[in-house]
């Protein structure tokens, strides 16, 4: 299993890999964010508090993290879907995860998670904070994990 570095172009930090898994299923874990833990190779998701089971165009869900120790909660709302295909969903400060499942074979599925951050607001001041900590570089090492995680699960 190999994660690849795609160039998703400015302010976004993307990965990719391919699972032996069919994009449906693979899809449907991410769609219910009571399984983002499971998922999760930052150490920063804790609890999904409040949300649906399926995730579906604009809906929104409060999920429970801690960053440094200290917990805080995040309201995410969806602003892309596509069946089996592509989940996105903002946090209140603009930036954006994005998920993509692309069927190579129907047992096989190219999963490529994109942190994007071109729109965070104020647009300055969080890219600035995204450099200078280094947060970007270890959003790129999370996403690796991610993938990791859930091509690991599916390895047979």
């Amino acid at each position: 299993m190999t994660v690849n570095t795609v160039d998703a172009g400015p302010k976004q930090i993307s990965r990719s890999v391919e699972v032996n898994a069919p994009a449906s299923e693979l899809f449907a874990i991410v769609a219910d964010p009571r399984r983002h833990r499971e998922l999760d190779g930052s150490g920063l998701v804790r609890d999904n508090i409040r949300g649906p089971e399926r995730l579906s165009p604009g809906a929104r869900f409060s999920t429970k993290m801690a960053m440094y120790g200290l917990p805080y909660r995040i309201t995410s709302t969806v602003t892309a879907f596509e069946p089996d295909q592509l989940i996105e969903w903002a946090h209140p400060f603009g930036h954006r995860w994005r998920w993509e499942f692309a069927a190579e074979t129907p047992t096989k599925t190219r999963v490529t998670e994109t942190f994007d951050y071109r729109e965070a607001a104020p647009l300055t001041h969080w890219v600035r904070f995204y450099g200078v900590t280094g947060f970007a570089k270890r959003n790129g090492e999370a996403i690796e994990n991610t993938l990791s995680r859930l091509s690991d699960r599916y390895s047979g």
